[in-house]
């Protein structure tokens, strides 16, 4: 999250275009979080070959809203299509949400829409929440962990983000406790696949797209019980055998001393 950095939303579609389907899925590799200062650039692909394209925000009203590519469709290759949109560096205004069509020239319809994506613009409040763990950040999978953001600052909402994951950022109404607001994000109980480092984040309810600054970051370590205990298994089973081969050559060598002591 750190500034002078490029925001790229890619728009892929699988399917035909026709009053049906066809509607493109909206993605963003670096994740829904941008910070002030960005340069932000929503990136329309499809693997129809669509002539334009355009770009909706929610909030504008749907006709004003549509933006047509403002540069030329791309075809890298026969059947795929893209189009860039530069939004110039990222600013409160860009926080909300977006959806992508597509389109041909010779038609006055667009696709269906994309399904909804949420842009949110991190650092636009200045507190920063405290994210813990609970029982720690060490755990083995089955545990039930809870992960604590907090502020000392009015918030409505907390908002916790897995670096590198995909998925949209968890949600979750704040509640006031002991001079804090704060929410528990639980996990219940915990997987190894939910290991990672973790963000929380605030956010108002009049403004819910305008985030806070990020907590410090959280590495919750998960160890998978079944590995752990196939490995004390298979030591255990070794140390049996070592034994069981000394117990055997001792008994031997008690053999073999009687023998000897009788000749």
């Amino acid at each position: 999250m750190t500034s002078g950095g490029n925001v790229t939303l890619q728009c892929d579609s699988g399917q035909g275009f026709d009053s049906e389907s066809g509607n493109p899925s909206l993605l963003n590799q670096q994740g829904p979080m941008v910070a002030s200062g960005q340069s932000l650039t929503l990136q329309c692909r499809s693997d129809v070959g669509y002539d334009r394209f355009a770009l909706s925000k929610e909030g504008d009203g749907i006709t004003a809203a549509l933006h047509s590519s403002p540069g030329p469709v791309l075809q890298p290759q026969a059947g795929l299509s893209q189009a860039h949109f530069p939004l110039g560096t990222v600013s409160s205004s860009h926080g909300g949400r977006y959806r992508c069509y597509g389109g041909y020239n010779l038609s006055s319809e667009w696709s269906a829409p994309s399904d909804p994506l949420d842009i949110l613009v991190a650092g636009w409040l200045p507190d920063r929440p405290s994210l813990s763990v609970q029982p720690g950040a060490r755990v083995a999978s089955g545990v039930n962990v809870t992960l604590l953001c907090q502020s000392r600052r009015r918030r409505d909402t907390f908002l916790l983000s897995k670096e590198g994951a995909a998925d949209p950022p968890l949600h979750l109404r704040s509640e006031h406790r002991a001079q804090q607001y704060q929410a528990e994000f639980s996990m219940s109980p915990v997987t190894s696949a939910q290991g990672g480092t973790y963000r929380c984040y605030s956010s108002r309810s009049s403004s819910p797209f305008l985030l806070s600054l990020p907590s410090e970051p959280l590495e919750l370590l998960v160890s998978d019980y079944t590995v752990e205990n196939l490995i004390r298994i298979g030591v255990a089973g070794l140390i049996l055998v070592v034994l069981g081969v000394l117990l055997f050559d001792a008994r031997n060598d008690t053999k073999r001393a009687l023998h000897a002591a009788r000749m």
